[in-house]
């Protein structure tokens, strides 16, 4: 019962921490929604050359998009027009980083880790970016079968709309759905913090992990194929720290778990080609590995101790607003668990010719993923309403002269499975 106690009160002291710098992301990330239109990027990221890849970063980095949720709009960019380096750049920057990590990672990590890890990200991309453009040129995109989108005429931002309308779809986004993106790996973060921090004595993998560059390769080996995204790595990095990792290896897991996962690099080798795929697998790992030795070293030069990071210096006394904070913080997200089935159906229409098809979609995992998928089958030839549900895997296309199998390649080419449903 004393470690069941012991856990229980470990956690809470993480997402105390957490708590209010996580909260004042979801705000901003909410602000962010309604304020950064999906076309609005689209439409700057074509073309060849740095700009475009400079872009791309710049508009992922404040992003709060997961490593799953990033390879929807990565693939919804490319479609719309956006180069192979624009969006290797913005596959690679984005998952990093977003602006609830950001603040997690200054309170939790300190500023200098708040200030840095951003910075990594934005290098990274562009560096990843650049050399797709350079190495891997691809010819003039006149159409592609498995990205056939062909995209109407849309408003980059809404224009008339009512602002209580809009402060409700950024309310909405930032404490429903970005939540319920990351609420699960958050929470199981959160969870092997305390478990770590409660079971394992301070440094007890000192000689095993530390610094260096075999400690860097180790978390870079563990980071890739794992699937955590950049809020909930922050407890976890902490707790590599606690039993003896260096700043700059947790750094390199910080880098490496959220950029990539199994389904991503698959993805990536899918919808941008096997090329494209090395290099985005190699900036990760070898930005990954000299950002850790950086940071290392400007730790040693600036004389920081990377002891104030550790699990056992957040056992001090937390103040009332955190303690507050961390209520908000886990009611939130425990509301963003509570299952909700989208009661899809078909938009009432008038035109004579309307028929209804409905497609069985796998490989989605947030709101992003499903998001995606509707805006790519509404811009298809021929359809008038689309709606995806998520939890279901679903998706029902309204439209005149459907052609399922059209629909099919255009979620395909969005890094998902389809079939037309038989039922």
């Amino acid at each position: 019962m004393n470690y069941l106690l012991d856990i229980v009160i470990g956690g809470w002291r993480v997402a105390a921490e957490m708590g209010p710098y996580l909260l004042f992301g979801f705000l901003v990330a909410g602000v962010l929604s309604v304020l950064v239109a999906p076309a609005w990027v689209e439409r700057h990221l074509g073309g060849r050359g740095l700009l475009p890849v400079v872009k791309s970063v710049l508009f992922g980095v404040p992003l709060p998009l997961c490593s799953c949720g990033v390879i929807a709009v990565s693939a919804s960019i490319r479609s719309h027009g956006a180069s192979r380096g624009a969006t290797a750049g913005f596959l690679l920057a984005t998952p990093q980083t977003g602006v609830d990590s950001i603040f997690a990672t200054w309170g939790m990590l300190g500023p200098v880790f708040g200030v840095f890890r951003p910075l990594v990200a934005m290098i990274t991309g562009i560096a990843g970016g650049a050399l797709v453009d350079a190495l891997d040129r691809e010819e003039p995109r006149n159409g592609q079968a498995a990205l056939a989108v062909v995209p109407d005429p849309v408003e980059e931002f809404p224009s008339g709309e009512p602002i209580t309308s809009t402060l409700w779809r950024a309310w909405h986004y930032g404490f429903f759905t970005l939540p319920r993106d990351i609420a699960r790996p958050l929470l199981a973060g959160i969870l092997i913090a305390a478990l770590i921090g409660v079971l394992l004595p301070a440094n007890f993998l000192d000689r095993y992990v530390g610094g260096g560059m075999l400690a860097m390769l180790v978390m870079i080996a563990i980071g890739i194929p794992l699937y955590v995204c950049s809020t909930a790595s922050i407890p976890l990095a902490l707790g590599f720290i606690h039993l003896g990792a260096s700043p700059g290896a947790a750094l390199a897991f910080l880098i490496a778990g959220p950029a990539t996962n199994a389904a991503t690099i698959a993805t990536v080798w899918k919808v941008l080609g096997r090329r494209t795929g090395i290099i985005y697998l190699g900036t990760v790992a070898v930005g990954a590995l000299c950002s850790g030795l950086v940071l290392d070293t400007l730790y040693g030069a600036l004389d920081v101790p990377a002891a104030h990071m550790g699990l056992h210096d957040h056992e001090m006394e937390i103040g009332w607003f955190s303690h507050a904070s961390a209520l908000v913080l886990l009611a939130v997200l425990a509301n963003s668990l509570i299952p909700r089935r989208q009661i899809l159906e078909e938009a009432p229409t008038t035109a004579p010719a309307t028929e209804s098809l409905t497609l069985r979609v796998s490989g989605m995992t947030c709101s992003h993923c499903s998001n995606t998928v509707e805006r790519g089958l509404k811009e298809a030839s021929g359809v008038s309403s689309a709606r995806v549900d998520l939890d279901s895997g679903r998706a029902v296309v309204t439209g005149a002269r459907l052609d399922g199998e059209a629909l099919c390649r255009i979620v395909r080419g969005l890094g998902y499975e389809a079939e037309v449903s038989a039922g």
